[in-house]
């Protein structure tokens, strides 16, 4: 299974042009800059359209307009809005935790989790903080009881971009703006199978 990563478009989704061929697609948030309806509709309908087999995304910090949604009504059945829900596709385990409500909610059995922030001390690194003060501590901890996670996709801290495996998890910073908001890096293409796999 290929997956192509993206997070933190923060409203420039349109930017990216022709993204790579993939199995599913990931957002893992802050796909709006300001948190409004409109630009909530625009991202959908530019992510519904992408020619991919499934699509996936989760809120962040900036996409406050979905905090609280339990879900979005007449998506395509191929697009899986995961506000602290999961998805099994081709027989792998997803599960998205939607921005601040991680505690003790991930099932033991997720197999590729989805957050918008980082574990503390894992590619959370962010301009004004010490080295690992900017992720989550609950996010963290969730990972001792996740026997079965092999991949973790998220964003939040634009200034740590990039990758990174620790105890057999491969972690994916897929932020793609940086503080001057423009796109700055690529989506970031990964094959799940048998290893996880950086394309």
């Amino acid at each position: 299974m290929k997956i192509l990563h993206l997070s933190d478009t923060h409203g420039l989704h349109s930017q990216l042009g022709v993204l790579p061929d993939a199995d599913v697609v990931v957002h893992s948030g802050d796909f709006t800059h300001y948190g409004t309806e409109g630009e909530c509709l625009d991202f959908l309908n530019w992510f519904i359209e992408l020619p991919y087999k499934h699509k996936i995304f989760v809120c962040g910090n900036h996409d406050f307009c979905l905090y609280e949604a339990d879900g979005i009504e007449d998506l395509p059945a191929n697009v899986h809005f995961l506000q602290d829900r999961g998805v099994t596709i081709d027989g792998v385990k997803f599960y998205g935790a939607g921005y601040l409500h991680y505690a003790s909610t991930i099932p033991s059995d997720t197999q590729v989790l989805i957050t918008h922030e980082p574990p503390r001390g894992i590619l959370d690194r962010e301009e004004g903080c010490e080295i690992g003060e900017y992720g989550s501590v609950e996010i963290l901890n969730q990972l001792h009881d996740l026997p079965n996670l092999r991949l973790h996709l998220f964003g939040h801290s634009h200034n740590d971009y990039g990758l990174c495996k620790k105890d057999g998890i491969v972690f994916s910073n897929g932020a793609l703006v940086a503080y001057d908001v423009k796109i700055e890096r690529e989506p970031r293409l990964i094959e799940f199978g048998d290893s996880v796999k950086i394309l």
